[in-house]
């Protein structure tokens, strides 16, 4: 209860009840926010990003599902990796990943959904289209709603994989990341958007670390009760000194079940 009423006095000093226009609530693409599925609402999405290198194509397929209502939601996550300089091109599955999401807080523009993540080895590891390790990940995402144009959302978490294959050793591998996103709403249908995300991922033989910058925008199609939203990125990857640019689309629909 006491961290409950922090955080409502850092993000709404007068506690008072705010009402803001119907806007835009969706999946981000590197920054998580923290609405879940309405009841009855089941949510697809599809992602891809190709290097501007053209060394891989990467997607992934997340389904979203309430459980009976809000507070509770479950998702799967399939991840998808085509080397394009590999003749004859090599393919497949990553790691699948398996959510639960709790909304512990969504009032006054202010919400709050811990999310709890298990990965499963499903990919191949020789051909380096996953760890080979069953995993878990925890995530924080904090979504505060200031005015009708404006929306941030703040991501905290970790991953760890105990026991992950390095040549003739294992090592326990860890990802530590922190993001944030600002997000302009130009009106209910389109928004502007600017993501930044850093991750430290390693063992004990080393360690990555690398800053994203993304500058991106979606928009909303609704056709009865179905919601699509395509969305467009334009990444930045910082890493050991060096940068690339991506190019990263994003489509979602979203539709009651019942």
């Amino acid at each position: 209860m006491k961290i409950i009423l922090a955080l409502s006095v850092l993000f709404s000093p007068f506690g008072i009840a705010q009402e803001f226009i119907k806007a835009i609530e969706d999946n981000s693409y590197f920054i998580e926010e923290a609405y879940n599925q309405d009841e009855y609402v089941v949510q697809h999405i599809f992602n891809a990003t190709r290097s501007q290198t053209g060394r891989t194509l990467e997607a992934s397929f997340t389904q979203e599902w309430p459980i009976v209502g809000q507070t509770h939601q479950f998702s799967f996550t399939l991840p998808y990796f085509l080397n394009l300089l590999n003749s004859p091109k090599n393919e497949g599955l990553s790691d699948v990943m398996l959510n639960y999401r709790y909304q512990w807080i969504n009032e006054n523009g202010l919400a709050v959904s811990p999310r709890f993540s298990l990965i499963l080895p499903t990919g191949n590891e020789a051909q380096g289209f996953g760890d080979g390790d069953v995993g878990a990940q925890i995530n924080l995402p904090v979504s505060k709603r200031f005015s009708n144009e404006i929306v941030t959302h703040y991501n905290a978490g970790f991953t760890i994989l105990p026991n992950v294959q390095y040549t003739t050793l294992k090592a326990m591998v860890t990802e530590y990341f922190v993001g944030a996103s600002g997000i302009y709403l130009a009106n209910k249908h389109f928004n502007v958007m600017t993501e930044v995300l850093y991750t430290s991922y390693g063992s004990k033989f080393g360690r990555t670390n690398e800053l994203i910058i993304s500058p991106g925008m979606r928009w909303a199609i609704n056709i009865s009760e179905l919601q699509i939203v395509p969305g467009l990125a334009f990444p930045f990857y910082f890493n050991s000194g060096k940068q690339e640019n991506d190019f990263f689309f994003y489509l979602s629909f979203e539709h009651y079940f019942f």
